[in-house]
């Protein structure tokens, strides 16, 4: 192998956008060496660099070849039968073959004859000339520009004034060093070069010549006033953040997708201290915050309490001797921002949650499904139905209150700018309206869980509202035909059937799937019956049970549980959910005995048996026909074993309830081994079956055994 080189490439563009940068950046690098590692031209253990800036897109590569070495390529041309006449000639066929592969008749001397399968066919093994680095790095490049995930293409033309190209941004150079030579290629009607820039306003030098691949990142940090490296930039933003709050007591808020985004934005950070004026400390803190990090990606600063205090930090791009103008410029833009958030607040507080109720009668919800008004009656029914099964008559009237005030600030001015605050506030509305706290922090946590992760709700009547609320939407939007399709959720129903599967499970809630998916049901025919008399679709409740159980399987394949186990735990579609992670844990265990594996394969071999049995199974044993040993052996085993098993099971020890069936092996083996099922004697196959019938019941309350089977 000859001698190799680092490769540095860079495409230098306009401001390229902050959210997709890292995974542009991640795109181009490994693209680029995934296609120079096909080519010969760079090994696998060739050390691949990001680098990307908010105006760059840049890959270092070490270990590349300037010339890939030759190689020899087999090709399978066709059967010896096809290719050679009688007198072993080559066919018309072979001629065209080679021919298409660049050879003549010469070449039939120099064909291999190799078995494949059951005849012969003919090979021919050829050298191919390695890529040159020129060549295979304009390829590469190619590839690497057309599957780059870009978020949105924008059309630009080139410098010829008539050549219009679509990309992410403009580009507008193109470095190509191979070491310190430069490799001819192009794009974008760029030619590469060694030329790049520095930062805007504080580069020392206008452009940056690169020596070579090796000191690309060195050359732009110390000429060009510029940090290359994401990583890097992140880290040293994180650096000057945590020492900017630490110098006043504070702390920064917490948020990787903010500190993702200003990385994106800045080249050159310089974390500055601004203030705002304390007043604004009396709007809700989290619309202070919303509007400091959505708006103007400032990161606020907390006291040790975890209280916003009247200070921020804000990342510049830009490193003055005196940064005051800096700062107070940063100060002047937010403060509008802020006094914007308190009008909305002090003008939302002149009405009450109450009085804002018919505005949801004109807002649309959907069109099969009525107003926002309507739906909140809806979800009210279903929440004082749970509230008086869950706590009786004083968590059904705070539920039913809450679900008819948790929809009143979606028309509130506050959360038509800022739709992240709805819920939130809600519950500073209540509590301004006089209602208990009860009520305000059902109000506030009723979309909970959110996302992944998130809490649940805080107290009885939130968690009730909230289960109300996820089941409106899921049997509302299943009933008209809203189903998520592969990767489509559009009304985020994945979400919505995870947070009911968490709030039944981690609240250990007493209430049947079924029970509660019904009552969804009946609530949106009778509310739909008094509009236009249509009822919901068939199948609705079967399918957003079926939906809720997918969501369940997915969630406890995530926490490390297999497939074969949680399929066996929830085969019987256990209904209380909140039960299902001590069956599946019980199944774990059962695996884990030396006797699961031939007590699966016999549970497996029952159930085949008793659904091929052509009439229905008793399970009912008459001892005076059990004749064999074997059988008579089992059934005295599942005298003794079955009421135990039973007794642990109905006492919620699953997993116990299983390991007395482990006993069960040897007699169930010895049964299979020495007696007929299929008797001629009907009598005698009847009694057999509800033998059977009798032990796989057994084996089935907790998990379906058979599951397990290989």
């Amino acid at each position: 192998m000859g001698t190799t080189k680092s490769l540095l490439i860079e495409l230098l563009a306009e401001e390229l956008p902050p959210k997709a940068l890292k995974r542009l950046s991640e795109s181009f690098a490994q693209s680029l060496a995934a296609s120079l590692k096909a080519q010969g031209l760079s090994s696998e253990r060739a050390a691949v660099t990001p680098f990307a800036t908010p105006r760059r897109l840049a890959a270092h590569i070490s270990a590349v070849l300037a010339h890939a070495p030759d190689r020899t390529v087999t090709h399978k041309l066709m059967p010896v039968a096809v290719a050679l006449d009688a007198q072993g000639q080559p066919t018309p066929a072979l001629r065209k073959k080679l021919a298409a592969l660049g050879a003549d008749d010469s070449a039939v001397s120099m064909l291999e004859r190799k078995p494949d399968g059951k005849a012969e066919a003919l090979f021919w093994t050829t050298s191919v000339r390695g890529a040159t680095l020129a060549a295979g790095l304009q390829l590469a490049l190619d590839d690497a520009l057309a599957s780059l995930p870009i978020p949105r293409l924008m059309s630009y033309q080139l410098a010829d004034g008539w050549t219009s190209v679509n990309f992410v941004r403009p580009v507008h150079g193109l470095v190509a060093l191979h070491g310190a030579d430069v490799v001819p290629i192009a794009a974008f009607g760029l030619l590469a070069g060694r030329r790049t820039q520095g930062h805007r306003f504080e580069s020392q030098l206008h452009p940056v010549m690169l020596r070579d691949a090796d000191h690309y990142a060195q050359q732009l940090e110390t000429q060009g006033a510029v940090i290359a490296s994401l990583a890097h930039r992140h880290a040293e933003i994180a650096r000057q953040l945590q020492h900017a709050a630490a110098s006043q007591g504070l702390t920064p808020i917490d948020d990787d997708a903010l500190l993702d985004e200003v990385t994106a934005l800045v080249e050159r950070p310089n974390v500055l201290l601004c203030r705002f004026e304390p007043e604004f400390l009396a709007v809700p803190p989290e619309c202070l915050i919303l509007t400091m990090k959505a708006n103007q990606k400032y990161f606020p600063l907390l006291d040790a309490r975890g209280a916003l205090t009247n200070q921020f930090l804000v990342v510049s791009n830009v490193r003055p001797d005196d940064p005051r103008a800096i700062v107070q410029g940063n100060e002047r833009v937010v403060r509008p921002r802020l006094a914007d958030a308190k009008f909305f607040f002090d003008q939302d507080r002149k009405k009450t949650l109450e009085s804002r109720l018919p505005m949801l009668d004109k807002v649309v919800y959907h069109g099969k499904l009525g107003s926002l008004g309507q739906r909140v009656q809806r979800v009210r029914v279903i929440a004082k139905a749970l509230g008086e099964q869950l706590g009786g008559a004083a968590l059904a009237a705070q539920a039913d209150r809450a679900a008819q005030l948790a929809k009143a600030d979606l028309v509130t001015d506050m959360v038509g700018e800022f739709p992240e605050l709805q819920g939130i506030m809600g519950g500073y509305y209540a509590r301004h309206d006089g209602e208990s706290e009860a009520v305000a922090f059902a109000i506030e946590d009723h979309y909970k869980p959110r996302f992944a992760g998130d809490a649940l709700p805080r107290n009885a009547a939130g968690l009730t509202v909230a289960l109300a609320d996820k089941l409106e939407t899921l049997v509302g939007l299943f009933g008209v035909g809203e189903k998520p399709t592969g990767d489509k959720d559009p009304f985020a129903l994945r979400r919505n059937a995870l947070g009911v599967v968490r709030m039944l499970v981690e609240r250990a809630l007493p209430i049947e799937l079924s029970a509660l998916v019904d009552l969804a049901v009946r609530v949106h025919d009778d509310a739909t019956h008094q509009r236009d008399s249509r009822s919901m679709a068939d199948g609705t409740a079967s399918d957003v049970e079926r939906f809720i159980f997918e969501r369940l399987a997915s969630s406890l394949r995530e926490q490390g549980y297999s497939a074969q186990e949680v399929d066996a735990a929830l085969s019987l579609r256990p209904q209380r959910l909140a039960e299902v992670p001590k069956r599946v844990a019980a199944v774990r265990a059962f695996a884990a005995l030396p006797e699961s594996a031939a007590l699966a394969s016999a549970n497996k071999r029952i159930t085949n048996i008793l659904k091929k049995s052509e009439a229905g199974t008793s399970s009912t044993i008459d001892e005076s026909l059990l004749v064999e040993p074997a059988e008579r052996a089992l059934a005295g085993e599942l005298k003794i074993v079955v009421p135990l098993a039973d007794k642990l099971f109905d006492q919620g020890e699953y997993a116990a309830s299983l390991r007395e069936l482990a006993v069960l092996r040897a007699p169930v083996d010895a049964f299979f081994d020495s007696v007929m099922v299929n008797a001629d004697d009907p009598a005698l196959r009847a009694n057999r079956l509800a033998l059977l019938a009798t032990l796989h019941a057994a084996m089935n309350r907790v998990a379906d055994l058979s599951k397990l089977a290989g």
